[in-house]
């Protein structure tokens, strides 16, 4: 039996490093919360190589004192706790004491520092952990600390690291969040010189989720304020017609601190209920602030999960105070009339052209005098808008790339063809002699299917009939795996549509991060897209099938797909890849079709060609004769 010893201390800290420092943005987050701890009011954070190379947090809060520079990276050292009884009221974001010990222990590290008033500052060299004399120095009041070639003494970790794009989208995403908790602290992200985020450290939480978030995620939201039983939620959630494709957007907040909640997330989702189409998801920024006492932080060593003492109150709170919040942003329905007062008058309706047919616009002109054949001239005249008004076109449906300039455009084509069948043209005479016979087509006709295309339900479920069945067909599932065996088959590059302007799309910080790992796929799938900054990427082309209005969709679907498929296997993420595409390329449950539409549907499936959906699901179900005779006690 191997004899039991206590660990060195540097295989200890290296064990500890492991549990608090996985990548370069656990880094990064450790620092700038010290830094707010530190009481910093503007917090700067630079680094190179996706913060493999250098990662430098520059904060101007209260400073460390020279003596006691060399404790702070000692493990368990912290000036946050005193007794037992701090553990049951942390009102900090670091406490632990574990944070610079673990950090200086995989990592080359310096440290720069001056309390106000002091005239000199001090500075502190480590390596792996081991410090060096501490030094006078010159330097601004505040903390600086440098943290370069992480991981350089374990190997171990180090292979496990991603690009440096996605560990700086890492690192993007969590300053993200921390300054969402923060709206009164300035943070300024710089990324290999090129500044990424900025936050003005007003106070509004707006500003900082036009920041962190982008325009468009900040433009459709609903301000919360509210809460009961010694709970206090506010914040913003997104108007119900803004649901985003997955929960991804959705950032919780306890006493400062970004927090994961599954009884957050489902208080948010229940407010919502009936509110918002199904498969999708609300956003939200929420602060939840209740006494410090009620809440234990201290239950995971990154401290994103917390236990509440009283989760109904918790629960409660969010729920109706979202719920509020959105039924106050309601449209009010308009007062119903009283009884016997009049109807109100329709309002004259107003319309760019004139409502006549074309007959009477041809009878109101003047033909030209003698007849003979129109020209140009006079038939730009006939098509002239008088006084603003003029003939309006027959309706029809159009096509989304039709537009009032398609119609007037066939409207104008239309008038051309009648003023030439009403006007007398010169016809050549007819050849003399017999007339040749025409040759005979000889055309082949197929055997007729065995099935018949009965209709369709429900905009939906096709009907077919076979014999001594009925088949009801779902015409979703059926093209969607036509089009899934069409793309995972084809050799040629999947046709793309170049974007008239390219579109910058924000994404949360895992789905950004695992785009940005498989940029290379994308373009395979027909997306031109590249790294935009910030937590965005920009997309200057899409596939031909997809429209323009649904790119951000299916990217999030996509990096959520490549999420649980997982990135490093390439065939499950081609796979995952082909999964999104086919089902955002199909024909939707809902979308009336066209017979010739819904026929080829039919023979596809009742040939054999297509019985189940690529999620497996079934594409047709059986109902025999026999069944539905018994239905109506015919049997």
């Amino acid at each position: 039996m191997p004899h039991i010893q206590q660990l060195p201390p540097h295989l200890a800290d290296l064990i500890a490093a492991g549990e608090v420092v996985e990548r370069p943005a656990s880094v990064v987050k450790e620092l700038i919360e010290n830094a707010i701890d530190a009481g910093a009011s503007a917090v700067v954070v630079e680094i190179q190589n996706g913060g493999m190379a250098l990662i430098r947090v520059t904060d101007n809060g209260c400073g460390i004192a020279p003596e006691e520079l060399p404790t702070a990276f000692l493990r368990h050292a912290t000036s946050k706790l005193r007794r037992p009884e701090d553990l049951a009221a942390i009102g900090t974001l670091g406490f632990r004491g574990e944070a610079l010990a673990a950090i200086s222990a995989v990592s080359r590290m310096d440290v720069f520092t001056r309390q106000a008033g002091c005239e000199l500052g001090a500075s502190l060299s480590l390596e792996g952990g081991v410090p060096g004399p501490v030094e006078a120095a010159g330097c601004p009041e505040g903390t600086t600390l440098v943290v370069r070639d992480l991981f350089y003494n374990t190997p171990a970790r180090l292979k496990f690291m991603k690009s440096d794009s996605a560990e700086a989208a890492a690192v993007g995403g969590m300053i993200a969040q921390i300054a969402l908790s923060r709206p009164e602290v300035s943070i300024q992200y710089v990324r290999d010189g090129k500044e990424e985020l900025h936050t003005p450290g007003d106070g509004r939480l707006l500003s900082a989720v036009y920041a962190a978030r982008g325009r468009d995620f900040a433009l459709g939201l609903v301000p919360v304020e509210g809460g009961g039983e010694g709970v206090r939620v506010e914040g913003f959630v997104t108007e119900p017609l803004s649901g985003r494709g997955s929960r991804a957007m959705q950032t919780f907040f306890c006493c400062g601190r970004m927090i994961k909640s599954a009884l957050l997330t489902a208080a948010l989702e229940e407010a919502y209920a009936n509110r918002q189409m199904k498969g999708k998801f609300p956003g939200c920024v929420l602060h939840i602030n209740l006494p410090p006492q009620q809440v234990d932080v201290n239950v995971h060593p990154a401290k994103t999960v917390v236990k509440f003492a009283a989760e109904r109150a918790v629960f409660s709170a969010v729920h109706h105070t979202v719920a509020d919040a959105l039924d106050r942003t309601a449209a009010p329905a308009p007062p119903p009339p009283a009884p016997g007062s009049p109807a109100p008058a329709p309002a004259p309706q107003k319309d760019f052209y004139q409502t006549m047919d074309a007959k009477t616009f041809r009878e109101r002109e003047a033909r030209p005098a003698g007849g003979g054949q129109i020209t140009g001239t006079e038939l730009r005249g006939r098509l002239t808008f008088r006084d603003g008004a003029g003939p309006r076109p027959p309706r029809r449906e159009s096509t989304p790339s039709e537009g009032p300039r398609t119609a007037v455009v066939g409207y104008a084509v239309t008038q051309v063809r009648e003023a030439a069948q009403e006007t007398p043209l010169p016809v050549p005479p007819p050849p003399s002699g017999p007339e040749p016979e025409e040759p005979v087509q000889q055309t082949l006709t197929a055997a007729p299917a065995p099935w018949r295309l009965a209709g369709e339900v429900l905009n939906t479920y096709i009907i077919a009939e076979d014999g001594e069945s009925v088949w009801l067909i779902d015409k979703h599932a059926a093209h969607e795996r036509i089009n899934f065996d069409r793309m995972k088959a084809g050799t040629e590059p999947i046709m793309r549509q170049q974007l008239l302007s390219s579109a910058a799309v924000d994404l949360a910080q895992e789905q950004y991060e695992v785009l940005l790992d498989n940029l290379p796929l994308l373009e395979e799938f027909g997306f031109e897209a590249e790294d935009f900054g910030a937590g965005s990427l920009v997309v200057r082309a899409a596939p031909a099938d997809l429209e323009a209005g649904m790119i951000r969709e299916t990217l999030e679907e996509l990096a959520d797909r490549l999420l649980t498929a997982g990135s490093a296997d390439p065939s499950a993420a081609r796979d995952a890849m082909l999964h999104t595409m086919a089902c955002k390329a199909s024909i939707k449950g809902g979308w009336k079709s066209d017979p010739a539409e819904l026929q080829a549907l039919v023979d596809r499936v009742q040939s054999g060609e297509v019985q189940f959906c690529p999620h497996g699901r079934p594409v047709k179900v059986r109902v025999s004769k026999y069944e539905i005779e018994k239905m109506f006690k015919r049997a």
